[in-house]
């Protein structure tokens, strides 16, 4: 059920008046994977050079949460704290430019930092300072700012928002307006701008052009979104849940495939949809065998395939399609370039250009947390906005 409570700007709300001070405050702890969050109050230090402690109004889950959260054989970096969708007001460290004590921030698991090869180039969103974040660890000193009782709580993905507090290097965070909905733009941390920028950035797409979105999670209606917004003629979805299609035609799907309707393969079945192939296919679930399909569903001589699903795999491919023009490209972050895109995109919501509210399905408060696990796995839900400070009724 999704829950309306009344909005009002991040900034009617108190800051906290514990600059430069250890804050303890609740957190949803992961101390192995797979196994329940545990809620646990921790001890969060204050930013040193180069960060800012941001207090999480309200944050999202998404697929890459969970992914990482079920891997068993991931058993380097806990106990840790998940979450990388979310938005917050922030107080600051030394030497940081550009942002303030108060300014609403979002905080992004693509750094950003404005400096190095990639951030400089054109070509690029992979900023040199990504492999940091994976560690799990703060950059400056090697160390967590996170613990409980002495014990180092480690970082995910340079965010950790399931926190009423975090802190995150400054080359993550984005200096948003403050009169912008919080529960809206939160969705602009990852899987929002992912299927956006995909669509704009990476593939490029035209008006007037074909498209097929594999996979109708939050990614895929995004790309099916900025399809829209580009004037595609055809945006064709595919996935295995039928109440998907409905909601899609809110982002612009104009046709659907389930793949259990059929016996042949679905690249199959769009070409006799298409009669020679999409123009431009997007891959939102990482899947191997669904990546083979997109890219066989697109048309020889420009066909391009755009691969946005979060999984480490190996993919066959025909290297005789490839040689007929097709092109494969994968990405992060939609190609979006954090310090410079969100604050466009954020521009382009509050001018009722860009449609956030259809992402959110429900919402919940923080202590909650299991249930939107529960409603993401079980693929009932886009996004469940989890409140930090709000009982929901």
């Amino acid at each position: 059920m999704l829950h309306s409570p009344q909005l009002h700007t991040a900034m009617e709300e108190p800051l906290d008046n514990s600059k430069g001070e250890v804050i303890t405050c609740k957190a949803a702890v992961c101390w192995a994977p797979g196994e329940a969050l545990v809620m646990e109050e921790i001890q969060v230090a204050p930013p040193q050079a180069l960060e800012v402690r941001i207090r999480i109004i309200c944050t999202a889950l998404c697929h890459t949460d969970v992914s990482f959260w079920s891997n068993r054989q991931d058993n380097t970096r806990y106990p840790r704290i998940f979450g990388h969708e979310a938005v917050g007001v922030e107080s600051v460290g030394e030497n940081v430019k550009d942002i303030e004590e108060g300014d609403l921030v979002i905080p992004v698991f693509m750094p950003h930092c404005t400096e190095c090869v990639d951030c400089k180039s054109t070509e690029s969103n992979m900023c040199a300072r990504l492999e940091s974040k994976i560690a799990g660890l703060m950059t400056i000193d090697n160390s967590a700012r996170f613990s409980i009782s002495g014990k180092p709580i480690y970082h995910f993905f340079g965010v950790s928002s399931f926190t009423e507090y975090t802190v995150v290097e400054v080359d993550s965070v984005v200096k948003i307006d403050p009169m912008v909905a919080p529960d809206k733009v939160c969705l602009l941390s990852c899987g929002v701008t992912t299927g956006l920028g995909g669509v704009w950035k990476v593939g490029n797409v035209e008006k007037g052009s074909t498209v097929a979105v594999f996979g109708l999670g939050t990614v895929g209606m995004a790309v099916a979104e900025g399809a829209r917004i580009r004037g595609a003629s055809r945006i064709i979805g595919v996935d295995v849940k039928p109440e998907k299609f409905d909601i899609g035609k809110k982002f612009g799907v104009t046709e659907f495939v389930n793949p259990k309707d059929h016996e042949k393969p679905v690249h199959q079945v769009i070409k006799e949809m298409t009669a020679s192939g999409v123009d431009y296919s997007f891959e939102c679930t990482g899947n191997k065998s669904v990546i083979v399909e997109a890219f066989k569903s697109t048309r020889n001589g420009w066909g391009t395939t755009v691969v946005l699903g979060s999984n480490r795999t190996e993919i066959p491919i025909d290297f005789g399609e490839l040689l007929g023009g097709k092109t494969i490209k994968g990405s992060l972050f939609g190609g979006m370039k954090a310090k410079i895109d969100l604050p466009l995109l954020v521009d382009m919501h509050m001018k009722k250009e860009l449609q956030l509210d259809g992402f959110i399905t429900h919402e919940i408060s923080f202590p909650e947390i299991s249930k939107a696990f529960e409603l993401l796995t079980k693929g009932e839900c886009l996004r469940c906005i989890m409140w930090m400070n709000r009982t929901l009724q």
